[in-house]
């Protein structure tokens, strides 16, 4: 018997633990656990085995989690998956997902009791309760806020994910939210030009068009056309790297394009959710750019808003990164009350 499994067996048999399948699902990338609890302990989760799927060499989600659950052993009758998009009946509508994704169907498929529904990035502020500072990067005000109140969760991946974790009277509510859908409104006059340019092929141009995997693309093509030069990076690592390396001008250009509008964006966001305890960027992209994040117009973007300012500047805004807090995140709702509500868990938001 393998080590894993030998851990498995004996949490297992430990009276009052809970084990189940966690997930965590975006466009890209699916991270999926085997986590164990005291059961109803939300502050409890531990990652027992844990694995990383590109989900696009999978025909499907049931596939991964078929993968997965085979290799994990068996004996798991219930689960949690965090999912970019947005759920009508079990069905996730999301564009940025590889396949379609019906909660009911996967549970059938796979033989579960129980498997439940909840948005990406409201995992992630579930998530963000289980982090240590120490492990983040502090990017713009105090090392610890001086005030109580909601905490804003921010990621762009292959879209943009946002979520609030709001205090409510001993416990939190977290609110997801479609900000990745909302309109991009430009800050300078190059976004002006932008927004122009991509307002040809699409009259409603979300703000994750630009900031997101794909939207790095998109602003790197942008910038090209207005400066009258053929694209010659076809993806969003190649121009991250060309900018960070400093062999592409206008990926340079690009890149520090996508960090400003992200800190425009993420300053909008916390006057809207009054989110001053404090801010988590989270996703697959920003811990790739850290380095450039941090010397870029991000903090001066995130600052820049009119009288404002001395309050956004009381707000630490912590780059975090994905790793596992996705998964604990999901396991963490879970165990608050959804595993007995599964079929309540309508909501998915996209990442």
């Amino acid at each position: 018997m393998s080590q894993a499994a030998s851990q498995i067996d004996t949490a297992a048999a430990q009276p009052g633990i809970q084990r189940f399948v966690a997930a965590d699902v975006g466009g890209t990338h699916a991270r999926v656990a085997i986590v164990s609890a005291r059961r109803g302990d939300a502050g409890s989760v531990q990652v027992e085995q844990f694995r990383k799927y590109v989900c696009a060499d999978y025909p499907s989600l049931t596939a991964i989690l078929r993968d997965f659950l085979a290799a994990a052993g068996g004996g798991i009758e219930e689960g949690a998956v965090a999912c970019a998009g947005y759920a009508v009946a079990g069905r996730v509508i999301n564009t940025n997902l590889p396949w379609p994704v019906s909660i009911d169907e996967m549970r059938d498929a796979l033989g579960l009791r129980r498997l439940a529904l909840v948005n990406d990035f409201e995992a992630v502020a579930y998530g963000v309760s289980c982090i240590d500072n120490a492990g983040t990067v502090l990017l713009s005000g105090p090392a610890e806020s001086t005030v109580t109140g909601p905490v804003l969760v921010v990621g762009p991946g292959t879209g943009l994910g946002a979520a609030a974790r709001i205090p409510a009277g001993r416990g939190t509510v977290v609110l997801a939210t479609e900000a990745g859908q909302t309109s991009f409104a430009p800050g300078t006059d190059l976004e002006i030009e932008i927004l122009r340019l991509l307002r040809r092929g699409m009259a409603h141009v979300p703000v994750e068009q630009l900031l997101s995997g794909p939207g790095l693309v998109n602003l790197y093509g942008a910038i090209c056309a207005l400066r009258g030069a053929t694209p010659v990076l076809r993806a969003p690592a190649a121009i991250s790297d060309a900018a960070m390396q400093g062999h592409d001008a206008l990926a340079h250009e690009a890149l520090e394009v996508f960090c400003g509008l992200m800190g425009g964006v993420v300053g909008d966001l916390v006057m809207l959710y009054r989110a001053q305890a404090g801010v988590y960027l989270a996703g697959g992209i920003l811990p790739q750019i850290q380095s450039f994040l941090m010397h870029s117009t991000f903090k001066a973007r995130f600052l820049d808003k009119g009288q404002m300012r001395p309050v956004l500047e009381r707000v630490p805004v912590r780059l975090i990164e994905h790793g596992q807090i996705g998964v604990i995140g999901a396991a963490s709702w879970y165990l608050g009350g959804a595993g007995e509500n599964a079929g309540a868990a309508e909501r998915a938001g996209g990442r």
